[in-house]
This record gives C-alpha cells, sequence and structure tokens, in this order.
C-alpha cells in the first residue's frame, strides 16, 4: 500500500484526525479542570463544616459514566465493577445530599 492510497482511504472516512485530536486534548484539560474545582469545593465545604455530598455525587457518577465505555471496548471486568461501584455511589450521594437539605 502506497502513500496514496493511505491518503485516499483517510478523506474517504471523513474523520478530521485533528478536531479528534483537539476534542480529545480538550476532555484531558477539562477533567483536570473538574477535579480542580472538586478539591476546591470539597476542601471548601470541610473547611466550613459542610456535607460533601453534591460534590461527591458529580464525582462518582462522572467515574461511573467514564468507565462503561472502557468496559464495553475492553470488556475487562474492573471498569465494570468501577461503572457499577460509581453509580451505586452516586446515588447514595444524591439521596443523602436530597435528605441533607429537607431537614
Amino acid at each position: 500500500m502506497n502513500k496514496e492510497d493511505v491518503l485516499e482511504r483517510s478523506r474517504a472516512e471523513k474523520v478530521d484526525e485533528g478536531m479528534q485530536e483537539a476534542e480529545n486534548r480538550g476532555r484531558r484539560i477539562g477533567e483536570i479542570a473538574f477535579c480542580g474545582v472538586f478539591i476546591f469545593i470539597t476542601l471548601f465545604n470541610f473547611l466550613k463544616g459542610q456535607h460533601n455530598y453534591a460534590p461527591m455525587a458529580m464525582l462518582w457518577a462522572f467515574l461511573a459514566a467514564e468507565s462503561y465505555p472502557k468496559y464495553q471496548f475492553s470488556k475487562n471486568k474492573s471498569y465494570l465493577v468501577a461503572t457499577i461501584a460509581g453509580t451505586v455511589a452516586s446515588i447514595a450521594s444524591l439521596v443523602s445530599f436530597v435528605i441533607s437539605n429537607l431537614g
């Protein structure tokens, strides 16, 4: 297979690798920003004596949602466990958040 065949196939796929790379880089930066904000809110709430149910619910939901496609692709059981555990932890945190705000 020569260079022209490779280029022709790439053009036919209509996939812009530059855009894919930009999206992947954006996701990585978004994950770092999410973690930074999560840590700030968690520490702030801890110092103020407030519950961290809401940020924990978001963290666990994020981890569960991130693990599920990895499980689908790899069939690695640890990703399935992370998906289930993250979902359960997120629901528990949400329930705790609602209960703490109703009382």
